[in-house]
């Protein structure tokens, strides 16, 4: 019999509707329910994707006795955390403190006043190297609960305060925006954590850097650092020559459990591939590396291929489990990984030979059962020889029984695939990039915005869902807004983006520090409101937000949205030395304010070679954080950075301008491209 989360619209949630767990959604209903009866609450948090999440509904949310054990004793809540990363946030803090690691699932114990006062993450089912089993877990805080419920409280307003002291140290409102010693150092602090010899920084797990890659090519844009282009190149090289790299479908894996990229955690996600679509873009630019282009290319198509919804939008993300036809379970990685002898029965000998020595398939294997996960450690000598065999394979391995879909969208890393899809295709000559960005944006505008002006976080299948937006989804869609922008010229986009900038202005910034918070002022209330300025799987709202303002100020000329995200940027100063690889899309932005940022107007008309030639030259640029407009040259589109920029001796002519001071005007693509930091050898037609 279904239990209460048979009408949510969150796939994490539906997963758990038949559990004999009787689970509800978070809400004030649940915690007057353990009001009344007396009892704590058991809090679970995951996501769709998540193996672990998986692993432990099989073994104790689906086992009848723990179930009626739970029912009885507590009042068990399930939360998507991507549909409330608030709650995730507050309470992954409390574990993270509590514990000194974190993860998902997350099991916490609250009081019904929300107070938290036991952590965990995955419980087994029995007691295992060291652990308890989740039924001891139970157990003991039922006892604690009976027995100890003044000890409990104390627990409980200990760990509420301490959490309100944390908080505190984000808006304290006394740094500035980092200094070019500062970009600097950060710089030195992240050759230290290098790993020359894979790429990437630190060790195992190691995840993609797509945030401190943006950094790197914008630092040695500004500075000419051969070692912060050096960090970049042999990051983004390694990472699409391993396992986390799809070498068949393209796009990527989550993370790699080892230091050498070669076994991933396999499932996809949305923000991953969107931030390494315009990372590897913005690498090519940067260097004009094949390599580069042809896994942006590859990662576009497999955003649209498999991640893209009926209504245009982006789905969440694709498991990491799928069913092993061998046993008939589900198995992390069965989709994904091969044997010498699947190569053989797909291909036959010969190729399968010189499959398994061009993706690496070794009789041991790199992973479970001896199978090997495909790597591509170097270019293939006969390319159409290649192309033959992985064209096989993929097609072969499209009739394995594919991992699942998360297919609700999420309107900030929608924001973030709109932003990466829109450079793609206009950089590198696919139009339909573009218009695939313009229809997910579209799917925002007419699902996720209110009448208001406020953004939905989630949707699925069309319906909205109904979170409320928090700081990331204004932040990364007001970015993806403003590229569409920049590469269509559509002030209406402009428009909007300036719209979801002015409410994070009046509900989440504090005014007094220039900080920001996670949600806005009139969201639920939780044990403290979040706020966290560094940047996880994706970049930080706070940060995000601060460069989405940058932008938008460098279009308008606007001195409240400048001041407003210099003032965000205080934090990165205070991060930059000591934290970089966790401040990278703050740095990034840092290094545009630096630069000014570059505001570049294209004016000419519509369609004409002269206009689109000049424009796909400030495209390439490589200047920091640039931002393009692009228009008639009678300005009747009302962007201010257009306003008074006339045609050159009747010509197509580009404007360089830094706080809307302008350079000389030029009609010369080729010039336009070297003052911008542009590739000769990219700024002509696309090949």
């Amino acid at each position: 019999m279904p239990n209460r989360l048979a009408d949510a619209t969150s796939p994490y949630l539906l997963q758990h509707a038949e559990n004999p767990v009787d689970w509800w959604p978070w809400g004030p209903e649940a915690f007057e329910e353990a009001r009344r009866r007396e009892v704590p609450v058991l809090l679970s948090v995951g996501y769709a994707a998540c193996h672990w999440c998986h692993v432990m509904a099989h073994e104790s949310f689906e086992d009848e006795a723990l179930a009626g054990y739970a029912n009885e004793r507590f009042v068990a809540v399930k939360v998507d955390r991507e549909e409330r990363p608030d709650i995730d946030a507050v309470y992954m803090e409390a574990v993270q403190a509590a514990t000194g690691q974190g993860g998902w699932p997350m099991t916490v114990f609250l009081t019904p006043d929300k107070d938290p006062f036991y952590f965990g993450t995955h419980f087994p089912p029995e007691p295992r190297h060291g652990m308890p089993s989740f039924r001891q877990v139970l157990e003991g805080v039922d006892a604690a609960w009976r027995d100890r419920r003044d000890e409990v409280g104390e627990v409980a307003t200990r760990i509420r305060a301490d959490l309100a002291e944390r908080a505190s140290v984000y808006s304290a409102g006394a740094h500035h925006p980092p200094a070019e010693a500062d970009l600097h150092q950060a710089l030195v602090t992240l050759s230290r954590d290098f790993d020359a010899r894979h790429g990437g920084f630190g060790g195992a797990p190691k995840f993609p850097p797509s945030m401190v890659i943006e950094f790197l090519l914008r630092h040695h844009a500004r500075t000419g650092s051969e070692a912060a282009l050096e960090m970049a190149v042999r990051t983004g090289e390694a990472m699409a020559r391993g396992g986390i790299h799809d070498q068949l479908g393209g796009g990527f894996a989550r993370y790699s459990v080892d230091a050498g990229w070669v076994v991933p955690h396999f499932e996809k996600m949305l923000y991953d591939n969107a931030l390494l679509l315009r990372a590897y873009l913005h690498l090519w630019r940067a260097t004009g590396a094949p390599l580069a282009r042809r896994v942006a290319l590859s990662t576009a198509d497999f955003l649209l291929r498999e991640l893209r919804t009926p209504e245009g939008a982006f789905a969440s993300a694709l498991d990491a489990d799928s069913l092993d036809p061998a046993t008939g379970k589900p198995a992390e990685g069965a989709y994904y990984a091969w044997t010498p002898g699947q190569l053989a029965e797909v291909l036959g000998e010969a190729d399968a030979a010189l499959a398994a020595e061009l993706y690496e398939v070794t009789a041991e294997g790199t992973f479970e059962h001896g199978a090997s996960v495909l790597q591509l450690l170097a270019d293939p000598q006969d390319e159409e020889a290649a192309e033959r065999i992985r064209a096989k394979l993929f097609e072969a391995r499209a009739g394995r029984p594919a991992p699942a879909r998360d297919d609700k969208v999420v309107a900030a890393w929608n924001g973030l695939a709109i932003a990466a899809l829109a450079e793609t295709g206009a950089l590198l000559d696919r139009p339909d990039l573009v218009e695939a960005a313009e229809r997910a944006a579209d799917l925002l505008l007419a699902v996720h915005l209110t009448p208001e002006g406020r953004l939905l976080r989630t949707s699925r299948d069309g319906r909205a869902g109904a979170n409320a937006g928090v700081l990331e989804d204004y932040a990364d869609t007001a970015e993806g807004f403003l590229a569409l922008y920049a590469v269509t010229g559509e002030a209406e986009w402009l428009e909007l983006a300036g719209g979801l900038l002015d409410t994070v202005l009046k509900h989440f910034a504090d005014e007094a520090s220039g900080a920001l918070y996670d949600t806005a002022d009139d969201a639920e209330e939780l044990i403290r409101r979040p706020q966290d300025p560094t940047d996880n799987a994706t970049p930080s709202g706070w940060t995000a937000a601060a460069g989405a303002l940058l932008t938008y100020a460098a279009y308008t000329g606007s001195a409240r949205h400048r001041t407003a995200a210099e003032r965000a940027l205080g934090i990165v100063g205070a991060l930059a030395t000591r934290a970089p690889r966790f401040i990278g899309w703050g740095l990034a932005v840092a290094e545009a304010l630096t630069d000014g940022p570059r505001e570049v107007a294209v004016v000419g008309p519509a369609g004409a070679t002269a206009t689109a030639a000049l424009h796909r030259a400030a495209l390439l640029g490589t200047a920091p954080g640039a931002v393009v407009a692009l228009g008639e040259p009678s300005g009747e589109d009302g962007v201010p950075l257009l306003a008074g920029r006339p045609l050159v001796g009747g010509e197509p002519a580009a404007y360089v301008c830094r706080h809307f001071a302008c350079d000389a005007p030029t009609t010369d693509s080729a010039a336009l491209a070297e003052r911008l930091g542009a590739l000769p050898e990219l700024s002509g037609p696309v090949g």
